[in-house]
């Protein structure tokens, strides 16, 4: 056999050897994968569109989610322990807005029952009342529904002075982290404006503030400051546990200047 026959054959042993070892290893299974651990999940009732305050739902607003059990909260509405819980809702009347995919909460809801969603969306032991603004007395009407403020009242006191030929100007703020309810009869945003220039605020009072802002309505002009969203926790301060000072300005009345007081 000379040497030619002798490297084909060698070849050709070889390419058949390789050739029953890939037979060998296509016939082999792929080693079993290890299980995926399965999180336990419940159904919960969510916004299916946004809710805006005041707003009545109805069945369109909502559907069940699944979500996971360890971060589903105790106040969350589940299917399995409600499951007639959206039949149930449907008529509330949202006291807060939802937004789209946040689960249903009952404290934020609450029937009607044939009054007006502004009577609805009032705290217990909350009143609401009006009063009138413009955009120079309402922060340039910048002010929306659900923000906070201070009411300021502006009114012009005769001055004990006989010398001084001008009335004394006194501010004065009667209360402080107000919720305004809503701007003349909008209790939202308008068509996503970021601004509602209205002509009457409604704002959110305790009982006993009512008949001071009623009489405050009298006595001078009323002016909302608004208040930034990182102050709406902050404790309210007590108009007569303030401190007040005066300090003087110039008031020029009839083209003539005179020195006056204010009340800080």
């Amino acid at each position: 056999m000379n040497r030619a026959r002798i490297i084909v054959l060698t070849i050709a042993i070889g390419a058949g050897g390789v050739a029953a070892y890939l037979a060998s290893g296509s016939d082999s299974k792929p080693p079993p994968q290890e299980p995926v651990a399965q999180l336990p999940t419940v159904d919960v009732l969510v916004a299916k569109a946004d809710i805006n305050l005041g707003q009545t739902v109805t069945p369109n607003e909502m559907q069940w989610q699944t979500w996971p059990a360890a971060t589903a909260s105790s106040a969350f509405i589940r299917q399995k322990d409600r499951p007639d819980a959206m039949k149930e809702i449907t008529g509330s009347i949202a006291r807060s807005p939802f937004i789209a995919g946040e689960p249903i909460r009952e404290p934020k809801l609450i029937k009607a029952e044939g009054s007006g969603f502004m009577a609805a969306i009032l705290p217990q032991g909350m009143r609401a009342i009006s009063t009138e603004i413009s955009a120079e007395t309402g922060a340039g009407g910048f002010i929306l529904p659900n923000d906070r403020v201070d009411v300021i009242l502006t009114r012009r006191e005769k001055n004990p002075d006989p010398k001084a030929s001008g009335d004394l100007v006194v501010p004065e703020v009667i209360f402080t982290n107000i919720r305004v309810l809503a701007i003349d009869q909008a209790p939202k945003e308008k068509d996503g404006q970021n601004s509602v220039l209205g002509k009457t605020a409604t704002l959110e009072l305790k009982p006993e503030q009512v008949p001071l802002l009623a009489a405050a309505r009298q006595a001078g002009v009323l002016s909302l400051a608004l208040r930034s969203i990182a102050d709406v926790n902050q404790v309210e301060v007590a108009v007569d546990d303030r401190s007040r000072q005066r300090s003087n300005i110039n008031v020029v009345r009839y083209g003539v200047t005179s020195s006056t007081q204010v009340q800080k």
